[in-house]
């Protein structure tokens, strides 16, 4: 694939997943419930490929908590996020294979992507920020999701211990991706009445890492990465607020640790 083809493959990828964002953002207030009901162990049952079909599922759940016409409005909105899909995965599937050739010969554990960032006051951040730290937390969130919203302070929390054993919490705000000036703006009023004052960072959509970003299906999803950038554990989607989430998250961590001091 060329250069031109790879960048046209990712800019149309991009406009179907804006697409999809735009259509939960119409009914914002009715997602955050059905966002809400995502647990871990929804988020296991869900053997949907399909977005649409997942947000489908978790919906089904909780249906008895909406009014008829509001269910009828999500359940529009869940069609058109299978139309979407069924016209995105291919495009996602040609991107993968791309992504495969270019990486074919390497081996090894599964490695964050290498990026150039801005956090959320316009400073310049890269891929530095993990290696100079033994652990790092990453954490995926959007600005209408309430789990999200509502596990910052402990996020927060854990970075300040984090610092402490040469750790560190970053989030990645996926409503400020390509430096979107309305998401970076929400994004920081909702960190600071949470109090969380840790990294947050604005990827470019097309880039390895935004494509990282874009590709997560629950929200909030937590992934853990060593300092070369390795992702250790399994990703960990649900709030870390939950006992079992954070015992898992905690375990990683520490497993971390000590391979960093040997």
């Amino acid at each position: 694939m060329s250069t031109q083809e790879a960048e046209d493959l990712d800019a149309k990828i991009n406009e179907l997943t804006q697409k999809e964002n735009s259509i939960l953002e119409n009914h914002k207030a009715l997602w955050e419930k059905v966002f809400n009901s995502i647990d871990k162990s929804t988020v296991k049952d869900a053997t949907a490929t399909n977005y649409g079909d997942f947000l489908a599922n978790s919906l089904d759940k909780i249906k008895d908590k909406f009014t008829d016409d509001e269910l009828k409005s999500l359940k529009e909105d869940v069609e058109e996020i299978k139309k979407l899909e069924d016209e995105l995965q291919p495009l996602l599937e040609k991107q993968s294979a791309n992504a495969s050739n270019k990486d074919s010969g390497k081996e090894g554990a599964s490695v964050f992507p290498e990026f150039k960032a801005k956090d959320l006051d316009g400073n310049d951040v890269d891929s530095s920020i993990i290696s100079k730290n033994a652990v790092t937390v990453l954490n995926f969130w959007f600005n209408g999701c309430s789990p999200c919203v509502q596990e910052l302070p402990e996020l927060n929390k854990l970075n300040e211990e984090l610092k402490e054993k040469g750790g560190q919490v970053i989030g990645i705000n996926t409503d400020s991706l390509d430096g979107n000036e309305d998401g970076i703006a929400e994004a920081k009023s909702i960190l600071e009445k949470q109090g969380a004052k840790y990294t947050n960072l604005s990827l470019d959509s097309n880039s390895e890492a935004g494509k990282y970003a874009t590709g997560i299906m629950a929200f909030p999803t937590t992934i853990v990465l060593d300092r070369n950038g390795n992702i250790i554990g399994e990703p960990i989607m649900g709030g870390i607020d939950n006992d079992e989430a954070y015992k898992q998250l905690m375990k990683t961590i520490d497993q971390i640790l000590a391979a960093d001091k040997n």
